[in-house]
C-alpha cells in the first residue's frame, strides 16, 4: 500500500511530500515501510506572504480564510500531481494542510483549524484524500498534537533507557519513549518561530531565516531579555500541552523587550532568541532522564542551534532521524503517511499519552478520488514497531 503524505508547518515555507509504500503482507507486530520519495515544495512567494499576514495575532475575514483555504488546496493539489508524476498512482494522500489556528485555553486544547480545502487534491489526482486531522483527537480530550509521536513512539520502541524525539520546526515538540506503552509528547515552546519573525520583520535575509545560524553565531546573547523570556507561564504548565503562533509571535519578543527594559541589537537579539530554544529544550530533555534525542526540522540545518544543543546537553547523544529511515526535513509528512495507513485500517493513530486524550481515536475525514471509495478489511493489531527503508 503506497501512501502519500504531505503537511505544511508553522514555518509556513511550503509543502513536505513523502511517499511511503507500506508492507501489504502485514498482519500484527512489525510495520515495514519504504520511503520511496520526499520533496519539499515552497509556497508561491505572494501566497506565503499572504498566509503571513493573516496569521494570528493578526486579525482576518471569512473572504480571506476561503481564499487562502482554497488557494492552499490548489497548492498541495499540484505538489501531490508531481509526486504521483515522479512514482506512480497513490492508494492514499493524507494531507495535513495548513494549520492557521490552534485554539488553546491554559492547559486545554478547544479546537484546531487546517486550511487546504482536500477536494481540490482529490479532484487535481483522482486519489482519495484523508484530511482533518487533529480534531478527533481534541475532541476526545487532546491537544491534537504532537501528532507524530505516533511515528516517534514505533521508530524508537526498545532503546534501553528510553529515548527522545525532538521536532525543531516553528514550534519545538518532544517525544519521550520510555516504552511501547510509556509515551509523553508535548511542545516545549518555540524553535525557529521567534528567530524567522524578527529576521523577517528586519529584512535580515531574504529567506526568512537565519540561514545556517550565522546571524545568531555573530551576537551575544542577552541576558536580562532571556531572563524575561523564560518568565513565559507556558513554559510552567505540565503536560501534555500545546501552542502556536497565538502565543509566540513578534508581539511576544516586542512585549518581552519592554518588559525586561532592552532593545538589543538584530544579531544579538536573534542570538538570544537562539539561546531561548536551546533554554527550553534542554531543560525538558534533562528532565526526561534520557540517553539518546533523536531530532528533526528546519531547525537540524542550524549548526549554531544544534551545537548549542550539545553543549547543553552533556552526557546525551543528539543525533537525526534520518539514521533512523526519516529524512530530517519530511519526517512529519511521513508520520502523516503512517496516520494515513492506521486510519485505512481501521486503527487508532493518536497515542493518549501523547496528546493527553482519555482515549485513541481514528484521525480524519476522508474525500473520494475519482472512483468508488473502498477500504480494506479492518486489521485487529496495531504495529508495535516500525522498520522504515529509503529507496534513494
Amino acid at each position: 500500500m503506497r501512501i502519500l503524505g504531505m503537511i505544511s508547518g508553522t514555518s509556513h515555507d511550503g509543502i513536505d511530500v513523502a511517499l511511503v509504500g507500506f508492507d501489504p503482507t502485514y498482519s500484527g507486530g512489525t510495520l515495514r515501510g519504504t520511503v520511496e520519495f520526499t520533496t519539499s515544495t515552497p509556497y508561491p512567494a505572494a501566497l506565503r506572504a499572504r498566509l503571513a499576514k493573516a496569521l494570528p495575532p493578526a486579525t482576518t475575514t471569512l473572504a480571506e480564510v476561503c481564499e487562502l483555504d482554497t488557494l492552499i488546496g490548489q497548492s498541495f493539489a499540484e505538489a501531490a500531481a508531481t509526486a504521483i508524476d515522479h512514482t506512480g498512482p497513490a492508494d492514499l494522500i493524507a494531507s495535513h494542510g495548513q494549520t492557521v489556528f490552534h485554539w488553546v485555553d491554559g492547559p486545554r486544547a478547544l479546537g484546531t483549524l487546517q486550511i487546504g480545502q482536500p477536494a481540490w487534491i482529490a479532484e487535481r489526482t483522482g486519489t482519495p484524500v484523508l484530511s482533518d486531522l487533529r480534531v478527533r483527537d481534541i475532541t476526545a480530550g487532546g491537544q491534537g498534537a504532537p501528532l507524530v509521536s505516533l511515528l516517534d513512539a514505533l521508530l524508537l520502541a526498545g532503546h534501553p533507557g528510553g529515548a527522545a524525539a525532538l521536532n525543531l520546526g516553528g514550534i519545538a515538540n518532544i517525544t519521550v519513549v520510555r516504552a511501547h506503552d510509556d509515551v509523553v509528547a508535548y511542545d516545549t515552546g518555540p524553535a525557529n518561530t521567534l528567530i524567522d519573525a524578527v529576521v523577517s520583520s528586519q529584512a535580515l535575509d531574504p529567506r526568512g531565516y537565519d540561514e545556517n545560524g550565522r546571524i545568531a553565531a555573530s551576537g551575544t546573547v542577552d541576558e536580562p531579555l532571556l531572563a524575561v523570556l523564560l518568565q513565559e507561564p507556558y513554559y510552567r504548565l505540565p503536560a501534555p500541552k500545546s501552542t502556536g503562533k497565538e502565543l509566540f509571535h513578534l508581539g511576544h519578543v516586542e512585549a518581552a523587550m519592554a518588559k525586561a527594559g532592552t532593545r538589543p541589537g538584530a544579531a544579538d537579539l536573534v542570538a538570544t532568541l537562539t539561546e531561548l530554544t536551546v533554554r527550553t529544550v534542554a531543560q525538558e530533555v534533562t528532565a526526561s532522564h534520557v540517553n539518546l534525542v533523536v531530532a528533526s526540522g528546519g531547525g537540524c540545518h542550524n549548526p549554531t542551534l544544534m551545537n548549542a544543543l550539545r553543549r547543553a546537553l552533556p552526557g546525551v547523544t543528539l543525533t537525526y532521524s534520518d539514521e533512523y529511515g526519516a529524512p530530517t526535513d519530511t519526517k512529519e509528512a511521513i508520520a502523516f503517511a503512517l496516520i494515513g495507513w492506521h486510519t485505512l485500517h481501521g486503527l487508532p493513530a493518536t497515542v493518549p499519552g501523547a496528546t493527553g486524550a482519555h482515549a485513541a481515536r481514528v484521525l480524519g475525514t476522508l474525500t473520494p478520488g475519482s472512483r468508488p471509495l473502498t477500504l480494506p478489511a479492518p486489521l485487529t493489531e496495531a504495529p508495535r514497531k516500525l522498520t522504515l527503508t529509503s529507496r534513494r
